[in-house]
């Protein structure tokens, strides 16, 4: 299938020259159009809507995070190392690397018996501007702890440590760690495992792509293992698990004025959010989230071109969730700078236009 089949229009950025009210003028022009896909799917497998090809194959990067926990988990990490939701909840995190961020991580490797040298993740920037600046003024360099990816390795090391596994190859495609997550990652999205195809994340972990429809199934599995029959029952408690440690501690899981953590936290325990690189987003909507007696659903979508500033991502989520019927319920002065839709302004603070979504999810005709 040609791309430009697979992803359609879904957030237009416009231009034009404001009236004095400050509203937009009907002269506006379409100055730049960002394109996309989009699966809703519940946890008996029904693709409830869509947006483009809900079969695109695309990574999901840091949004396997749960799945790739999981394993872990299923297998009592839990209970062995004696963590507490909060640390659980960073095992599947792309966290901001705050002081708050960097200590629980160094607790569970101190636990766990591991040591940050271990970690194969490498260094970046900080993600938290505060945090960036006070290590700057400390004359303080980033390390492997700070790394938004940190609490995943710490999580694929412990379980090594727990199952008497080799630590110093834990990322290789091939070491038993990495075939149980790909094992339990294909088993929850209901996908071959032989069809998957692997990749190598910006972490140095490895990475999947599947098509956005399975993906979306397995985060309604997530959140709802009853209606997804997910087996066996350890594994079904650890999707409970995973899902109370992140929606309890959503500061873990990004950070301050992180999308992830401000939606969960609008969301009260309703909604599972996780982000991934190159402007891939997953939702999980706990069961009677949707409508009363509604299943656990997935929602998963993708922007094509990456969107490397943000700026079509978080609006076109939230669109998505306008459109399901379930932003009504929550507060969303928080979000409100997310969008769906929001005005854009030069470097005089003049507004100068506008960035608004252009789709409707589809859905089968009756």
């Amino acid at each position: 299938m040609k791309v430009e089949q697979m992803y359609l229009p879904m957030l237009e950025l416009t231009r034009g020259t404001a009236q004095a009210d400050g509203s937009y003028p009907k002269t506006e022009t379409v100055e730049s159009i960002h394109f996309g896909a989009a699966a809703v799917v519940d946890a008996l497998g029904n693709l409830l809507t869509w947006y483009g090809d809900p079969q695109t194959v695309t990574f999901l990067r840091s949004s396997a995070k749960p799945f790739q926990a999981l394993p872990f988990f299923e297998r009592g990490g839990k209970d062995h190392f004696q963590l507490t939701l909060k640390e659980c909840a960073i095992l599947c995190a792309s966290h901001s690397g705050t002081d708050d961020h960097y200590h629980t991580v160094q607790a569970i490797q101190a636990k766990a018996g591991i040591s940050e040298t271990d970690l194969m993740c490498g260094t970046h920037p900080v993600f938290d501007q505060a945090t960036a600046e006070a290590l700057r003024i400390r004359n303080e360099k980033p390390t492997a702890n700070r790394h938004n990816c940190s609490g995943k390795h710490t999580g694929m090391l412990s379980f090594a440590r727990m199952e008497n596994l080799p630590l110093e190859n834990y990322l290789d495609i091939q070491h038993p760690i990495q075939k149980t997550i790909l094992t339990t990652f294909a088993a929850m999205c209901r996908f071959p495992e032989e069809e998957i195809a692997l990749g190598t994340d910006g972490c140095s972990a490895p990475v999947f792509a599947i098509p956005l429809y399975h993906a979306a199934l397995g985060f309604a599995r997530l959140c709802d293992p009853q209606n997804g029959q997910v087996s066996p029952p350890a594994r079904a408690d650890a999707c409970r698990l995973i899902v109370e440690a992140m929606t309890s501690h959503p500061d873990m899981v990004g950070g301050p004025g992180r999308f992830d953590t401000l939606i969960m936290q609008a969301f009260r325990g309703g909604l599972v959010s996780k982000t991934g690189a190159e402007a891939y987003q997953a939702f999980g909507l706990m069961p009677g989230v949707l409508r009363p007696g509604s299943p656990g659903v997935g929602i998963v979508y993708k922007i094509s071109d990456g969107d490397s500033t943000g700026r079509a991502r978080r609006a076109v989520g939230l669109e998505i969730l306008r459109q399901l019927g379930v932003l009504s319920s929550i507060d969303m002065e928080s979000l409100a700078e997310f969008g769906p839709e929001y005005p854009i302004y030069n470097w005089r603070k003049l507004k100068v236009g506008r960035a608004r979504p252009c789709f409707t999810l589809q859905k089968q005709k009756s």
